[in-house]
């Protein structure tokens, strides 16, 4: 997407125009998305507390089956709305969809996997790759750099 201003056109949709979603309805989306995934999980995370309440701490595995079992199960959830769907129900909710940043279309399943790999390098440092958003011209996140995306909105 080679725009000059926030409007980008993604000829694959007739002629909808787009432009790069903001900070804050991006931070709405993403609470959005954490609340619904804590309605979803809340059974399984429930019992891995109850579990973890039978051990001492020093008993305690660094990482418990169902830890790991979540922690994989969100991240093909999340890579698999954005490869289909194009966004996460909380993405969806304000309109906002994840595209390539080069041409316009769906992103890969390597892209996704680039971009939730990379949630962790925004986040790793005081969050600031996710608030670089706020600031960047193309409104990317560390994350949408590091796998060449971004997050649009239509606007016609």
């Amino acid at each position: 997407m080679t725009a000059t201003n926030t409007a980008l056109h993604d000829p694959r949709l007739d002629d909808s125009e787009f432009e790069y979603a903001g900070f804050w309805e991006r931070f709405l989306a993403t609470l959005m998305d954490g609340l619904l995934s804590l309605i979803v999980f809340a059974p399984l995370i429930y019992w891995e507390y109850v579990q973890m309440g039978q051990y001492s701490i020093d008993e305690m595995p660094w990482m418990t089956v169902p830890e790991a079992i979540s922690t994989v199960l969100g991240a093909v959830v999340v890579i698999a709305f954005w490869v289909k769907k194009g966004a996460t129900p909380g993405k969806m909710l304000f309109g906002l969809q994840v595209r390539d940043a080069k041409t316009g279309k769906m992103v890969s399943i390597g892209q996704g996997l680039l971009r939730y790999i990379g949630y962790y390098a925004s986040a790793i440092v005081f969050c600031l790759g996710y608030i670089w958003a706020g600031f960047d011209k193309h409104k990317q996140g560390w994350h949408d750099k590091i796998a060449s995306t971004v997050v649009v909105k239509r606007i016609r």
